[in-house]
């Protein structure tokens, strides 16, 4: 099962089979002091960044999440595939992976979404 979102108009893969299996379990990453980020999702049309270091192959992600809400309100924590897939926001822009980011580790990720 794949889920969709629109990206400049084109439909795309929000979690291909690629990155389903590059995603390590859930507690995988639980002694690593600088994850690898897999995949970064985000919000086009306002604030919002979704970085996923782990999966249980289901729904959940483990990784760093911003709202936008300046200093001290990003966490690390826990969010759900089925969320950003049903999420719509301004103009009608649903949550878009980022192609073009890579597989920074975490503090790289983090220090790239915070400039």
């Amino acid at each position: 099962m794949y889920y969709r979102v629109h990206f400049k108009g084109d439909t795309v893969e929000l979690l291909t089979a690629e990155i389903r299996k590059a995603l390590p379990k859930l507690y995988a990453n639980e002694n690593v002091a600088d994850p690898i980020v897999i995949v970064k999702f985000f919000n086009p049309g306002g604030a919002g960044t979704w970085l996923a270091t782990e999966f249980d192959g289901d729904d959940t992600f483990f990784g760093w999440v911003t709202l936008g809400m300046g200093p001290g309100c990003d966490e690390l924590g826990y969010f759900s595939l089925s969320e950003l897939e049903s999420f719509t926001g301004r103009f009608g822009l649903g949550i878009e992976r980022d192609l073009h980011f890579g597989n920074p580790t975490l503090s790289e990720a983090i220090a790239r979404c915070q400039s």
